[in-house]
């Protein structure tokens, strides 16, 4: 079984993923496989060159580009794991080579949603070198993700976690969604 993990950026994904590999299932991400690629080409990780990459590799391969270099990755990972996770899939494109790649495997997508203030205090907070330090580069951020077509994988995904109150209170409906989907697949 495949999980896809989408959501906007500071929607609380991370969170998710973290509670299938403490139950003992991998993962991979794949802003760190674009992370990876601009390592590759010689690139210091900041916000523009990441960016950069993220564009240029869909100009080269096609709007599913990132999702065709982690198939490996989640083939390698599947040997060894009944479900494996995939966090951060940003297209209906990305779900469909993951589809098409592993036609046998169950694809279940889960979105999270996280109103937009909260998610800007999140990730002002986080810190990470391409998080937004303004609203004005937050809000940049989350149109380019809505270009990708993030949206349509959130309108379609099997399962929606909605992160708007205490962590606790997320904490218990992300177990609660893992348990659920754990059990009936």
């Amino acid at each position: 079984m495949i999980i896809i993990v989408t959501g906007m950026p500071g929607s609380g994904k991370s969170k998710i993923v973290k509670e299938f590999e403490r139950r003992g299932f991998p993962s991979i991400s794949m802003g760190d496989v674009v992370r990876e690629e601009t390592v590759k080409r010689g690139l210091e990780l900041t916000k523009e060159n990441v960016a950069k990459v993220s564009i240029r590799l869909r100009q080269e391969l096609g709007q599913n580009a990132v999702a065709k270099l982690t198939v490996e990755k989640v083939r390698r990972l599947l040997e060894g794991s009944r479900v494996v996770v995939i966090d951060g899939v940003r297209s209906l494109d990305e779900v469909g080579t993951f589809r098409s790649a592993f036609p046998t495997e169950e694809i279940i997508i889960l979105a999270v949603h996280t109103p937009p203030h909260t998610r800007f205090e999140r990730l002002k907070a986080r810190g990470r070198h391409d998080d937004p330090k303004t609203w004005e580069d937050f809000e940049e951020r989350d149109w380019k993700e809505l270009k990708f077509g993030i949206g349509n994988v959130i309108a379609m995904a099997d399962h929606m976690v909605v992160n708007d109150g205490t962590k606790d209170e997320y904490d218990k409906r992300v177990k609660e969604l893992v348990d659920r989907i754990l059990t009936q697949h």
